[in-house]
């Protein structure tokens, strides 16, 4: 048995097409769809999510605006920056690139984002009412894996999902995603973490199984039920001196081992990162639209 790849790159290519085709609509009403992205310092792994950020809003006709500070910069003036775009009526869409210098607390920063242009989706008044199954603006990659499976063909209504991480990014929000009655969900949902004993145990009982955790190449064959649709959130670094730039980039699954006896499994790269940055551009256009009416 050889796993399907699910791949996050013509489906991503779809949802931005989709993006784009509303922000047209948006356009012709005279409503320009913006983001603006707050990029503090110059961590290259940020300035390079950033623009990656910047260039699919290019692609869907999506207005960005980057605002750019020193790493010095105080949390007060990033919240003023943050509030200048709240009460500019261009702007649809806010994001902050994590994460922020240690003398700036991440939380207060979000809270500062108005929840309507929290296209992140971490606002807590986002995270509430995606608890509560009341329409939001989702996390970004937790909302692309049900999107990622359910258009490569696959049903998850009924099926066991099991999730390796707690995060406040991934973990959390895709269990409440997951677990809602409605489309692309209706799942029942065992979140495990660094805590769980006997991990595999649940791990082998999982129709889906979500890697989230943060450890390369972490689930093994031996973790995984034949037949599951395994996807990869993870995305690490390993030293690889056959490469020019000394390293590669793998999951949090081991893919060649898994590959073996799951039915689907996403890639990394390749997988749920595409999947991210056009969940984004989704957000973006639904704040806009929100906004227009």
């Amino acid at each position: 048995m050889k796993a399907s790849v699910l791949d996050g790159l013509a489906i991503a290519s779809e949802i931005r097409a989709e993006a784009a085709s509303t922000a047209l609509t948006l356009i012709a009403k005279g409503t320009t769809p913006a983001l603006a992205v707050v990029l503090i310092g110059d961590n290259p792994a940020s300035a390079s999510y950033v623009g990656s950020k910047v260039k699919a809003c290019a692609e869907c006709g999506i207005k960005s605006i980057k605002k750019e500070a020193d790493i010095s910069i105080s949390e007060a003036k990033l919240i003023n920056i943050i509030n200048d775009l709240n009460k500019d009526s261009s702007v649809h869409g806010i994001l902050v690139q994590l994460p922020l210098p240690d003398h700036i607390d991440e939380n207060r920063v979000i809270e500062a984002i108005h929840p309507d242009k929290d296209v992140d989706g971490f606002h807590p008044v986002n995270a509430g009412r995606l608890v509560a199954g009341i329409d939001c603006l989702a996390p970004c990659t937790p909302a692309g894996i049900p999107e990622l499976l359910s258009r490569s063909g696959y049903e998850i209504s009924g099926k066991h999902a099991v999730i390796i991480g707690r995060s406040n990014i991934v973990g959390k929000p895709i269990m409440n995603l997951l677990i809602q009655k409605g489309k692309n969900a209706n799942c029942t949902v065992t979140c495990c973490h660094s805590g769980t004993p006997n991990l595999s145990t649940y791990t082998k009982q999982a129709d889906i199984l979500i890697a989230a955790i943060g450890v390369a190449e972490f689930v093994t064959r031996d973790m995984v039920k034949p037949g599951a649709l395994v996807v990869d959130v993870g995305i690490n670094r390993v030293n690889d001196d056959s490469r020019e730039r000394g390293y590669r980039l793998v999951g949090d699954v081991d893919f060649d081992s898994v590959s073996k006896i799951a039915e689907a499994i996403s890639p990394v790269p390749g997988g749920v990162g595409p999947m991210t940055v056009a969940m984004l551009m989704k957000n973006t256009v639904a704040a806009a639209t929100k906004l227009d009416n």
